[in-house]
């Protein structure tokens, strides 16, 4: 199971929200390219970026940014956020970013999710699944659909979707743990797809049992910024299950 530490972008900071609120937004860090750096030394395995601007604007806002986020972390970089056209995910992958994480564009044109792993391939196209009391929620989580995580998980699969990457809003940036039993009910409904857990990791306890529940990866976000988990904790479990 890989750690994917976050980097979140609003107005060229790395900020965390809570609960996906736009209104209650913290800045993190000032300089996101000096905390890539950070993980990079680290030896962290994979950076999680979102372009928070861009899921509000449905485009690419911080793409420059994030294309030197790549550079200075020198470490394999996902992003989401703002990702609507097949144009702006060749302009990603062509900026060295190693996958995309197609969002919102899942429940409004899942042909587009098809389209887009027809040309770029499953390991570089990903879907981000978030949800407010299980119904999916698009457009920088400011919408809710009618369509439940578990409907969305299956379409995506079918489609040829590889790797979900799964956040239950009302957890995200709380620090009271993750819904473990969604993740359970993901694995058991899509066995063959990759998923990795996204908010309220809020201890390392949390880490391994997000691990013996069976998830691919857990990215870990406000915990690190709030000091609950370090660094260093974070290294120790990416290193104890390195090859």
């Amino acid at each position: 199971m890989q750690l994917l530490p976050a980097i979140d972008l609003k107005s060229g900071k790395a900020v965390r929200l809570y609960k996906g609120d736009f209104a209650k937004v913290s800045v993190v860090h000032e300089d996101p390219l000096a905390q890539a750096e950070v993980f990079g030394q680290a030896k962290m395995s994979y950076l999680h970026v979102v372009d928070l601007d861009g899921a509000l604007e449905g485009k690419a806002v911080n793409a420059t940014l994030i294309a030197q986020i790549k550079k200075q972390a020198q470490m394999r970089v996902e992003v989401g956020g703002g990702i609507r056209t097949l144009a702006q995910i060749q302009a990603y992958l062509a900026a060295g970013i190693d996958r995309v994480i197609i969002g919102s564009m899942a429940v409004k044109s899942p042909t587009f999710v098809k389209e887009a792993l027809a040309t770029f391939g499953p390991e570089k196209v990903v879907v981000g699944i978030d949800a407010k009391d299980g119904l999916v929620a698009t457009e920088g989580w400011v919408e809710v659909s009618h369509v439940t995580y578990l409907e969305l998980a299956k379409k995506m699969v079918a489609a040829g979707v590889q790797t979900i990457i799964y956040t239950d809003v009302d957890k995200d940036g709380t620090l009271t743990g993750p819904n473990f039993d969604h993740y359970r009910q993901l694995l058991r409904a899509v066995p063959s797809c990759q998923i990795i857990a996204s908010g309220g990791v809020h201890a390392v306890e949390d880490l391994y049992e997000l691990q013996q529940i069976g998830v691919a990866g857990v990215i870990v976000g406000k915990a690190f910024y709030e000091g609950k988990i370090s660094l260093e904790e974070m290294q120790q479990f990416e290193d104890e299950r390195r090859p």
